[in-house]
């Protein structure tokens, strides 16, 4: 049977400070990547996310546990693993005095392509991110976002076996995240498997084919971002501002979930129009929308995915 691309088990680690307590960045995540999938690991800001992603991609140890990529163990075989991934980490910069076709093509032969696949993959690339009318000026001189783009198209142009992808579109414009995300499509129907990281809802429902939500180093639940939704118990959000005192008086209209500013009702079509009796009765300000990614994130986490530790 072929090994998975990606099979993390019990994965732990603690950093020790001198003076202060210890910090539980991850606690025991364990997670599955299937060959061509495309996953999510989708959580808050300092959930852990970047952390697995460093020790998956070899950049980390881990205080436990194990990772394997395509049957190679990341510590004990890295530069076995290293052949077979590529990484846009979220803190990486394409180099300042390079252009954005000079980074990728030399990236593409540092890893050992000929000449003629480096320069074609690196047109290729470059399309996709829409960066022909800037690629060639010096990197110092883009946007923070054409900075970005650069980054992923010299992972993308690498099609990798695996590539690790960690918050990919952060700083794009909404035109530039849906080209990305496209890219990745393209990627996996190729062959290639990707794992992302992202706190952005719609970029995991739109891109991952499975999601795990990940909170305070540890996997809260894992799935698809349709059956997430299906089992928050309904079709429908009705949102009370304010309404926090009034769990009791909406609990048996559906299921709830509890925002500080706010209380969501998640009900169906059928009882729609006694959730609204009651709130325009109470004179109450609601607002009616479908059941989204958001919703099943508030109800595993108890918390929005934008909000402080």
């Amino acid at each position: 049977m072929t090994p998975e691309a990606l099979v993390a088990e019990s994965v732990r680690k603690i950093y020790r400070q001198r003076n202060g307590p210890t910090v539980d960045a991850l606690v025991g995540v364990s997670l599955r990547v299937a060959r061509g999938e495309r996953v999510a690991l989708l959580g808050r800001n300092g959930a852990g996310k970047t952390t697995f992603l460093k020790i998956a991609s070899t950049l980390l140890t881990p205080t436990s546990g194990t990772v394997s990529v395509f049957g190679h163990e990341v510590q004990t075989e890295a530069d076995i693993v290293r052949s077979t991934i590529a990484v846009v980490p979220q803190e990486g910069k394409p180099f300042f005095h390079l252009t954005p076709r000079e980074q990728v093509y030399t990236y593409l032969r540092a890893r050992g392509f000929d000449r003629s696949t480096a320069k074609s993959r690196t047109e290729e690339a470059l399309g996709q991110m829409e960066l022909g009318e800037v690629a060639d000026r010096l990197n110092i001189t883009l946007s923070g976002g054409q900075r970005q783009r650069t980054m992923v198209a010299t992972v993308i142009a690498t099609e990798a076996p695996l590539l690790f992808l960690d918050e990919p579109t952060i700083g794009m414009d909404p035109f530039a995240r849906r080209g990305v995300w496209e890219s990745m499509r393209r990627l996996t129907r190729k062959g290639s498997t990707i794992l992302l990281t992202t706190h952005y809802l719609d970029e995991a429902e739109a891109l991952s084919e499975r999601l795990y939500i990940i909170e305070r180093g540890r996997v809260l639940v894992d799935g698809t971002a349709a059956g997430l939704k299906e089992e928050v118990g309904g079709t429908l959000r009705v949102s009370i501002r304010g309404g926090q005192e009034l769990a009791e008086t909406f609990a048996s209209f559906g299921s709830l979930v509890r925002e500080p500013e706010a209380l969501h009702i998640i009900t169906t079509p059928e009882r729609l129009v006694e959730v609204m009796g009651v709130a325009i009765r109470m004179r109450l300000t609601a607002t009616i929308g479908p059941v989204t990614l958001e919703e099943a994130f508030l109800k595993v986490v108890g918390r929005s995915i934008d909000a402080e530790n």
